[in-house]
């Protein structure tokens, strides 16, 4: 399965799936979520996502520049 163009791929896109969830992890709170309920968890993680976009954003736009 490694020789396919397809795995190739796949592999790319799960890196920059999986990037967000390992920095929230390391860097934001979600390693054990101190919230109980869905809703609550829910915010957590989109207010972890939301400072990983930023830290995306800050990186692009200084490659821009």
């Amino acid at each position: 399965t490694t020789r396919h163009t397809g795995y190739q791929a796949s592999m790319k896109v799960r890196k920059r799936v999986e990037e967000p969830f390992g920095w929230g992890k390391t860097v934001g709170p979600i390693r054990q979520i101190m919230v109980r309920g869905l809703d609550k968890a829910n915010q957590v993680l989109n207010l972890t996502f939301i400072g990983w976009n930023l830290r995306r954003m800050v990186n692009i736009q200084g490659r821009c520049a």
